[in-house]
């Protein structure tokens, strides 16, 4: 049997991970598809456990003071800290290995 969900019923863009609501409810893996508007930032932050895998899906956007765009893939290691900020309106799909919440650490 198939199922249907909205991308717009999860907690920013999480959809797979050891949180509710979730499609997979798992420690190994956290995915989501993040929306952003052009001017978007995050504050810079490392994790201690995961590593993160940023797929720039449409748009550009800046970690690190290093511009990434369509199809880039940015890997960042346990302990590495980066910023984010959207050049453009941008999506992406985040992937962190393993799921570990409360594993992020702002400087």
């Amino acid at each position: 049997m198939l199922e249907k969900f909205e991308l717009k019923d999860m907690i920013k863009g999480w959809f797979i991970g050891d949180f509710d609501p979730t499609l997979y409810k798992t420690n190994d893996v956290e995915v989501a598809i993040k929306h952003y508007k052009a001017g978007d930032f995050e504050e810079r932050h490392y994790h201690k456990i995961a590593t993160e895998f940023t797929i720039v899906l449409n748009g550009q956007i800046e970690m690190d003071g290093n511009k990434y765009n369509n199809n880039d893939i940015v890997k960042i290691v346990p302990g590495v800290s980066t910023d984010f900020k959207a050049i453009t309106d941008v999506t992406t799909v985040v992937i962190k290995i393993p799921g570990a919440l409360n594993d992020k650490y702002f400087i």
